[in-house]
């Protein structure tokens, strides 16, 4: 009898456990997400505002970003140098950003989204829309005031 219980109370400790750690993961999950969203919502605005050393912190030193097919770009410095110069001649402004999905594990968080991006020339002429998609990979960095940096990105331009 006592080996019937003992076996039954391990059943019982197993099935718990196999219902709790989906869920406390599933928990985590989602608030990974919430920070994932704020993140590119602190980086949009970023955009939005012009404010390069801003842009710069949710970057990690060793992010590489695919903007073209041809357009590679190594390191945070690099990746700024081009940043800094279309900031000059325009002012950016995130019109669309559907998040399509966000995968999580451990501390890596990869996020796929379609984006509109008007950008209007600072000395005057049309404004543009940018159309395309992205993949950014983001890991924990202490130094962002965010705890999230961007450390990959593919942009595939929108084709018509």
């Amino acid at each position: 009898m006592n080996k019937i219980r003992r076996i039954l109370n391990i059943s019982i400790l197993l099935f718990s456990l196999v219902l709790i750690i989906p869920i406390r993961a599933s928990a985590q999950n989602e608030k990974i997400k919430k920070e994932i969203i704020k993140n590119g919502e602190t980086i949009r605005k970023a955009f939005s505002d012009g404010d390069v050393e801003k842009i710069k912190s949710l970057h990690h030193p060793d992010v590489i970003k695919a903007l073209g097919y041809t357009d590679l770009k190594i390191g945070r410095d690099e990746v700024m140098d081009g940043l800094v110069e279309i900031l000059e001649n325009f002012k950016l402004e995130f019109v669309k950003n559907d998040v399509e999905n966000i995968l999580i594990r451990d501390n890596i968080a990869i996020e796929q989204t379609m984006f509109s991006i008007k950008g209007t020339p600072k000395a005057g002429g049309e404004p543009f829309i940018f159309n395309g998609r992205t993949v950014v990979t983001y890991i924990r960095y202490d130094k962002s005031p965010t705890g999230w940096a961007t450390i990959r990105e593919i942009i595939q331009p929108e084709t018509k």
